[in-house]
């Protein structure tokens, strides 16, 4: 059973092998199709809007030049570091 059923890309992402892996996993795409693309795959512009909120939250913890270079080697302390980022970002 995969984590998600849903998957958003950008247009970078529409190709044909592309949208094979991700519903080979079980996950259906939202890709929006590139502009000279003739036959349109099925896209929701309305779920593509929650995609936005994802990319803001990258840009807030990139913010954070620890989490931007990965200064941590270990991934326990790099996982707690975006925690604490997290944290104060969306406290202040």
């Amino acid at each position: 059973m995969p984590a998600t059923d849903l998957l958003h890309g950008d247009k970078g992402y529409d190709s044909a092998a592309v949208r094979r892996k991700i519903e080979e996993a079980g996950v259906a795409p939202n890709i929006p199709p590139r502009a000279y693309k003739r036959w349109k795959n099925c896209f929701s512009p309305y779920l593509y809007r929650n995609r936005n909120v994802i990319e803001r939250m990258f840009g807030r913890l990139k913010d954070f030049r620890r989490i931007a270079t990965r200064y941590d080697r270990s991934a326990t302390n790099f996982m707690a570091a975006v925690q604490i980022a997290a944290t104060v970002s969306y406290w202040l």
